[in-house]
């Protein structure tokens, strides 16, 4: 099986730090990317980070397809209740023409309270705003004029992508993988869970509908490629703890989340191995005992760029070429 290889651009950054030479960069990254054999990209969505978590995911979506021939791009997760429904449909099916369908979507629900207050949303309700906002989508995207709020609303133009865009339900919960079978959508749960997996499908054979799960092999886990490993963690490790301790921080009580690692110090990140850093010859060593993807995180909590860089022509050069042979 071919490696799975993308890049993550969430576009954390050190709190306070410019923003602008980054965001450059990665389109730039995005485009060698492209170039190169690379398969994704994946943009995410969080609000009011002090590291610059990307808060608008779509315009990110929208500037790499801008830049890219081939490239799949992935959104997740996408935090549907977050959105105006009929706006948001109208959006993603201008990025569907756009980028000739090349744009795939893990939707989610979202956790942290403080996301919905920025917008005026209920938290409380969050459940049902997803579901309002998912069927919404799916009749916005059909032949058909549909009611909302009253009215018969016939949104233009339809996607590229027929019937509608790849759209995802994600989460870690039994209530996700409920939802996505209701719907008749794939679930996506960000690592592997059988007994998610067992729901879904019970759920599916309930509703009389036909669906699939995936999940990424390793998890939420991201690589960094160096030629000595050791060097990298004292120079970098820094900034992997920056992001890892901003996302630690939003933790909720009850709530599962992927690869959770509180790490406290580089030390403790590094044994927690939801950041690894191998050289290519450990990445193509694992892939040959049979490890099917890997995510590279070129601008990890605001990585030097000539860090980034490096690790993405290690993969480019060195990785997928012998991967190739």
């Amino acid at each position: 099986m071919p490696l799975l290889s993308a890049l993550r651009l969430n576009m954390t950054n050190i709190p306070g730090a410019g923003h602008a030479q980054r965001y450059r960069a990665a389109l730039e990254m995005a485009s060698y990317a492209d170039a190169h054999g690379v398969t994704a990209v994946g943009c995410e969505e969080h609000h009011l980070a002090a590291t610059g978590w990307l808060p608008s995911p779509l315009l990110m979506a929208a500037a790499v397809a801008g830049c890219t021939q081939r490239i799949r791009i992935s959104v997740g997760a996408l935090l549907l209740p977050l959105y105006d429904p009929v706006r948001l449909a109208e959006d993603i099916a201008v990025l569907d023409q756009l980028s000739t369908g090349r744009v795939s979507y893990v939707t989610g629900v979202g956790y942290r309270p403080a996301e919905y207050h920025a917008v005026g949303k209920d938290f409380r309700r969050r459940g049902r705003l997803m579901d309002e906002c998912l069927a919404v989508l799916l009749q916005a995207w059909g032949d058909d004029p549909f009611p909302f709020n009253g009215r018969l609303i016939d949104v233009t133009p339809k996607p590229y992508t027929r019937p509608h865009p790849v759209l995802f339900v994600g989460g870690m919960s039994v209530a996700a993988a409920r939802r996505a079978a209701r719907f008749g959508l794939p679930f996506s749960p960000p690592m592997p869970m059988p007994e998610l997996d067992a729901v879904y499908q019970a759920e599916l054979a309930r509703n009389g509908k036909q669906g699939f799960v995936f999940s990424p092999q390793n998890g939420n886990t991201v690589t960094h490629l160096s030629t000595d490993p050791d060097r990298t963690w004292a120079r970098c490790g820094d900034f992997f703890l920056n992001e890892a301790r901003e996302y630690s921080s939003w933790a909720v009580p009850e709530v599962p989340r992927p690869n959770e690692s509180p790490a406290g110090t580089v030390a403790e990140l590094r044994a927690a191995g939801t950041v690894e850093v191998l050289t290519p010859e450990e990445l193509i060593a694992q892939c040959r005992d049979g490890r099917t993807g890997v995510t590279l995180h070129p601008l990890i909590g605001g990585l030097p760029l000539e860090e980034g860089w490096e690790s993405l022509r290690l993969l480019v050069e060195q990785v997928l070429p012998e991967l190739q042979r």
